[in-house]
């Protein structure tokens, strides 16, 4: 099942796929800024959401030792119980002693078999999610630098095309009226100097 970062992108290339071409062009489209804005900004939206289950998947980790911890203590707390039984029983006090000893040391034993376990799990656990993390995080950047180089070369084309007809248009002003060759020049120059960009 994909996630919800996944699907948005999904509608984000389905609207991009549903815009129409420019008039006598097969390459560059016209798209809704705001259709376009609104889909980026949920996008935007969800990926907190995202990281935020994945991190609670994370933090199980201490779930588990916790409830790994308290299984250890019951152990611990029955050995005492029944420590205290034996001993509550004078003639068999030095028998008493050995096996409480020996029941403690069990329980102990397995408080930190399974305290061990439960750090290997969690560990394999946290791995898993942060590498799945790592994983969705790596195509979602991958596809949104697709779609902007997508974008960056659509509104490339689209100048190049309106540069190539204002020339086209001084071309024809200057073959009609030659004398303003000299006012069509100077116009173009301060267009290319309006062009310029800020520093």
């Amino acid at each position: 099942m994909s996630s919800k970062i996944e699907q948005q992108i999904d509608q984000i290339e389905d609207f991009i796929d549903s815009c129409r071409y420019q008039k006598f062009s097969k390459t560059n489209i016209i798209v809704d800024k705001d259709e376009l804005d609104g889909l980026l900004e949920e996008l935007r939206a969800r990926t907190p959401e995202e990281i935020k289950h994945y991190q609670r998947i994370i933090n199980n980790k201490e779930a588990i030792l916790e409830d790994a911890r308290r299984k250890a203590d019951e152990l611990i707390n029955e050995a005492t119980i029944h420590t205290n039984e034996l001993v509550s029983e004078h003639e068999i006090m030095q028998q008493a002693y050995a096996q409480a000893d020996q029941i403690v040391r069990l329980a102990q034993q397995q408080a930190e078999e399974i305290v061990d376990r439960a750090v290997v799990e969690a560990n394999a656990y946290r791995n898993s999610a942060s590498q799945y993390m790592d994983d969705m995080l790596g195509q979602l950047e991958e596809n949104t630098t697709q779609s902007l180089e997508s974008l960056t070369a659509i509104f490339a084309n689209f100048h190049n095309s309106l540069s190539g007809y204002i020339d086209t248009i001084r071309e024809n002003r200057t073959e009609l009226l030659p004398q303003n060759e000299e006012i069509l020049a100077q116009e173009a120059a301060e267009q290319d100097y309006a062009d310029m960009p800020e520093e």
